[in-house]
């Protein structure tokens, strides 16, 4: 990582919606302009659920060009893409629909794949890209996308894309690696509430050996926090 992060704090859920919402469209505004296309990963989990709503809505959706930005995700379950629990289906009907991306811009997981053919499918998906910006998301061990702690995914240097099972879920996951992370241009964390707190102090303070979690261990060209009060609450 060249710099230090950049944290920034808002008062609740929807001033970090609005922050998370006004820096995506900034970032992507800034590539367009430079290389003609944004490529842009997206979290999955309820966290975001907001943002995207709201860069849906008429006034932010006339705000970027979305013809000009193509969407990946930095996770999935392994789940085909009509289930609950599609991070692919939580964005497609929270903000793909409404702002009527072009279906060829879309490039999600094939969850209902088997995990390793997934995998590289999607290996083979995002194969020389660079991406502009990947919104994450925590929980609250410390995982980011679906890479968790003491899983072997964290050691990944070869794959830019691998699958994971998840013992404690009992759940199989395809992921972006540590490497795909940090080779982006900026990674965005948007994390919200109390239960997060003692995590971010651990990464963003250097406790208590934050480098053990996968968080801690996203480290891009540039790196932004974006906290509401609760999670910031131990800063």
């Amino acid at each position: 990582m060249d710099a230090s992060p950049e944290i920034h704090t808002a008062f609740d859920a929807a001033d970090l919606a609005w922050d998370v919402s006004a820096a995506l469209i900034r970032i992507a505004q800034e590539a367009i302009q430079a290389r003609g296309v944004c490529h842009l990963a997206l979290s999955g989990g309820s966290t975001p659920i907001p943002a995207y709503a709201l860069l849906a809505l008429p006034e932010w959706r006339a705000r970027l060009d979305w013809s000009k930005v193509q969407v990946y995700w930095g996770d999935e379950r392994c789940v085909p893409p009509d289930h609950p629990q599609s991070n692919y289906l939580n964005a497609k009907t929270s903000l793909l629909d409404p702002v009527k991306i072009p279906p060829t811009n879309v490039h999600r997981i094939k969850g209902e794949l088997p995990p390793a053919e997934a995998a590289q499918d999607y290996e083979r998906e995002i194969a020389g890209i660079t991406f502009d910006l990947i919104l994450l998301g925590m929980g609250d061990d410390g995982h980011t996308a679906s890479l968790f702690p003491g899983t072997p995914i964290l050691l990944e240097q070869s794959r830019r894309v691998a699958e994971v099972y998840v013992p404690h879920l009992d759940s199989w996951r395809v992921s972006l690696t540590l490497s795909t992370l940090n080779s982006a241009r900026t990674v965005m964390f948007m994390v919200s509430g109390a239960t997060k707190a003692d995590r971010i102090q651990e990464i963003l303070k250097n406790e208590g050996g934050a480098n053990a979690l996968p968080a801690g261990l996203v480290r891009p060209t540039r790196l932004i926090w974006m906290l509401d009060r609760e999670a910031a609450g131990r800063l």
